[in-house]
């Protein structure tokens, strides 16, 4: 029994209790059905960056943002495509706030972004939803 507690002391200071619990990624901010990808791929506009190309269409006043992602089969097998999906998630989870106009997102991924520093990946996501916050605000301002 005393081996146990050694072992049970080390989970108390893992990652698991250190999470915020509070910065989830919930189902209403993520892009779930296909049609809605498609509009956003039909649509929307395109930001080009390294890692990833973001297309974004705005979406009605007061309905917030949605985030999906696209993750192909020909960027890995499926412990790769699920890496850059989980990253991709961690990333956008951090960065969410950068962007506050209703606007539906969809994040495809290269392969290079599988390998790629974490911060610089932190980066290309609040980057882009810099860019998007940019051109909404400068298409609303023409409107």
């Amino acid at each position: 029994m005393s081996a146990m507690a050694p072992k049970e002391s080390a989970n108390l200071s893992g990652p698991s209790t250190t999470r915020n619990t509070g910065g989830r990624f919930p189902r209403s901010t993520r892009l779930l059905r296909h049609a809605d990808f498609e509009r956003v791929y039909k649509l929307g506009r395109r930001h080009f960056s390294p890692q990833m190309t973001v297309f974004y269409l705005p979406r009605e006043k007061g309905a917030g943002s949605r985030v999906g992602f696209t993750v192909g089969r020909v960027l890995g097998g499926a412990v790769e495509r699920n890496r850059i999906k989980r990253r991709l998630r961690e990333a956008v989870r951090r960065q969410r706030r950068a962007c506050s106009a209703p606007v539906d997102v969809v994040i495809n991924a290269k392969k290079s972004l599988l390998t790629a520093e974490f911060s610089k990946v932190l980066a290309e996501v609040g980057n882009a939803f810099d860019v998007i916050q940019q051109k909404l605000s400068g298409t609303r301002a023409r409107e």
